[in-house]
């Protein structure tokens, strides 16, 4: 079955889609990549999103439009990456949809989180013919869990070791790590979102250089900025970073609110804009190393590092200063460049959906049970899909 998966990260700055050819099952699911490719949003759409990642900045007419206007876009990001696959329309199967995040709160005690995740999938289904699988996380958060990260899914049927225990971590806007016990273990695998990732990197990037910059690209401001220890230890006292995992964080936590303290709080202290971007880096860094320290299940054999973070050679520099001897690794080590994970990972997912099997990791993302993720908008092609499970089941 060859299906197309979509997502617009945390840091919103496009769409990342992917063609993948999966066969076969968990334990022993098969998989190609056949082409990834990323869609930059507009600077008008990506504007908008960001005024939806805050009340006081957003409206339910316009969070309307929005939902519609991102299915438009993932709808137009499919077809490309199908196109450039050298595909026709009838090849695909599947469309596994994230969307794009604008709203998260995970659970507290007794109460169920809420997930919201935007981009119409009739409109993707519509203007592409193909079924479509969106809202990936909410079926989890019903079930009692974070719905996050999702990724570990992926880390557990792909990149387990036969004797290792391996940390992959992504460095998204958030960060998030799955700690993956070999092979010859039977521990369960252990996944949670470590903090900050890109996200108060990007923001200080942006106000140290009036917004010339959205990111620090190579980390060089961090580079020629020098780290405030004492403003870093109070960064690190942030209660989220000491919570016992599962769990979750996002924008609604490490996001403007957040950049604009940590920029008053640096001014206060008289640091210059390359210090705070620098100070933004090292707090990414010492959360992640923290993270491991404090809730690894055993001695971490080897890093892999994905996401945009991965990138910057100044924060992937600070991380091995700080997990040193453990060696640090880039993700493309593994088969998988970083770039396309997550648009391989709502592939693989929406595969298993439309298999009537199970997407979550309980493990990691403290549901209550495993379930059967997302939402089916049928395409052209559902009597086939359809069929073909009556087929299965009746057999």
């Amino acid at each position: 079955m060859i299906v197309v998966g979509l997502i617009s990260g945390t840091s919103a700055d496009g769409i990342d889609a992917a063609v993948v050819e999966l066969n076969g099952e968990p334990p022993r699911l098969e998989w190609k990549l056949l082409k990834h490719i990323t869609m930059p949003h507009s600077s008008e759409l990506r504007e908008r999103i960001f005024a939806a990642f805050r009340p006081e900045s957003s409206s339910v007419d316009q969070l309307c439009r929005l939902n519609a206007d991102i299915g438009e876009a993932f709808a137009n990001a499919a077809l490309a990456v199908i196109a450039a696959a050298n595909l026709k329309l009838a090849d695909v199967a599947l469309i596994g949809s994230h969307g794009q995040t604008v709203w998260h709160e995970p659970p507290i005690k007794e109460k169920v989180g809420a997930t919201m995740q935007i981009g119409e999938a009739a409109v993707i289904a519509e203007r592409t013919g193909i079924t479509t699988i969106s809202n990936l996380r909410a079926r989890d958060v019903a079930a009692g869990g974070h719905g996050a990260p999702l990724v570990s899914f992926l880390d557990w049927l792909f990149f387990r070791h036969a004797t290792k225990l391996r940390a992959i971590q992504n460095i998204g806007g958030i960060g998030n790590v799955t700690f993956l016990p070999p092979l010859s273990s039977t521990e369960q695998a252990i996944a949670f979102d470590t903090g900050p990732g890109n996200m108060l990197i990007d923001y200080c990037a942006g106000r140290a250089t009036d917004g010339t910059l959205t990111f620090d690209r190579d980390g060089k401001l961090a580079a020629s900025g020098r780290v405030n220890e004492k403003l870093l230890d109070e960064l690190m006292e942030q209660p989220y970073l000491h919570m016992l995992p599962p769990k979750t964080t996002g924008r609604e936590l490490f996001g403007t609110q957040f950049g604009a303290e940590l920029w008053k709080r640096g001014q206060a202290l008289t640091l210059t804009g390359a210090d705070l971007v620098a100070t933004a880096t090292a707090f990414t860094a010492e959360s992640i190393a923290r993270a491991y320290r404090d809730f690894s299940p055993s001695p971490i054999d080897e890093i892999y590092l994905a996401g945009g973070g991965a990138k910057n050679p100044t924060l992937v520099e600070m991380i091995r200063a700080r997990v040193s001897p453990t060696k640090v690794y880039q993700h493309d080590a593994l088969g998988l460049t970083p770039d396309a994970k997550e648009a391989v990972l709502f592939a693989v997912m929406a595969y298993e959906t439309i298999h009537s099997r199970p997407g979550n990791l309980p493990s990691c993302t403290g549901a209550q049970h495993p379930v059967i993720m997302g939402d089916i908008t049928p395409g052209h092609n559902f009597g086939k899909l359809f069929d073909m499970n009556k087929e299965k089941t009746d057999a």
